[in-house]
């Protein structure tokens, strides 16, 4: 079941208001889990240089990109090869992806393709890489503003020492086989992170369901504003709001057309425990969820997506 198109909220980054600008954005964690966000800082240019050095990627034989095939959350996964949502009948969706992980972390080197074929794709991508953590810095600081906390709440308590950024490339098929009739290019699921910075080549696809338990579950359309970041709320923040702020079911439908985009997680280091927000329960709220390290919160759902 679908409805028309849906206009997020409106969150201007470079406002001088935080206070107002905290406010917009607690009540579009509240009500939609997801919201636009304008004059972030990163251009036109940026952008679509980065998408068109994606483009260049997926466009390689599958044997080229398959050298360079997905491990330690960094690298390349075909078709197929993930299932978002547990319930689909299909064998996977219908994506591929490329994970770029800390471009500074010795422990887990990223995967780079070779600068004979794609002489430009690392810069642009580590330029681009440091743009977005720059704005996903800046908007967690405007989060904790909107959870009544200190607005370096996060940082104070060590969420953003050695955060666990990772960017995540993504290819939509244009058309598909008779045999892949009903199936998503990413079948329905709720980030799992803490916050979640999109950005799309225009075309359509993406779709939120606000109400989790509702049936038929009712979708919208995410329309497409020139400039804007999309950014959700995912599964940890929520947890560490005590649901007070909501992760979103959302999806990608099949449209017809090739469709590109460029996901940035933004989630804490791996140590950083993950425990109800003193301003998010009362005697009347109780803590819904036991503490947990975020790097255990996190291995345990890849474990579930990727079945290892």
């Amino acid at each position: 079941m679908s409805k028309p198109s849906l206009y997020l909220p409106l969150i201007d980054l470079s406002s001088t208001d935080q206070a107002s600008t905290a406010k917009s954005i607690r009540q579009a964690c509240v009500e939609h889990g997801f919201f636009y966000l304008i004059n972030h800082g990163i251009n036109h240019f940026d952008v679509n240089s980065m998408l068109k050095e994606s483009n260049k990627l997926f466009d390689l034989p599958l044997s080229e990109k398959m050298k360079l095939e997905r491990e330690n959350n960094r690298g390349y996964t075909p078709p197929y090869a993930e299932t978002l949502d547990p319930s689909s009948k299909f064998k996977g969706d219908l994506k591929e992806s490329f994970y770029i992980g800390p471009i500074k972390d010795r422990n887990s080197p990223n995967q780079w393709p070779s600068q004979e074929s794609l002489p430009a794709w690392r810069e642009t991508m580590e330029s681009y890489y440091e743009k977005i953590m720059n704005v996903g810095s800046r908007l967690i600081s405007l989060i904790a503003l909107a959870l009544n906390l200190d607005e370096n709440f996060f940082t104070k308590i060590g969420a953003l020492d050695s955060p666990m950024g990772f960017l995540r490339l993504l290819h939509y098929p244009g058309e598909i086989s008779e045999s892949d009739k009903g199936n998503y290019g990413a079948s329905a699921h709720s980030d799992y992170g803490m916050i979640t910075l999109l950005v799309t080549d225009g075309v359509p696809g993406l779709q939120i369901c606000r109400e989790k338990d509702r049936y038929p579950q009712l979708w919208e359309d995410v329309r497409h504003v020139e400039g804007a970041l999309i950014v959700n709320i995912g599964d940890m923040m929520e947890r560490w709001t005590n649901c007070t702020f909501r992760s979103t079911l959302h999806r990608v439908v099949a449209v017809g057309r090739e469709r590109y985009s460029a996901a940035f997680f933004l989630d804490p280091n791996y140590e950083c425990v993950v425990e109800c927000l003193e301003s998010c329960c009362s005697e009347t709220s109780p803590p819904r969820f036991p503490p947990i390290k975020s790097g255990d919160y996190l291995n345990e759902r890849f474990r579930l997506t990727y079945g290892y």
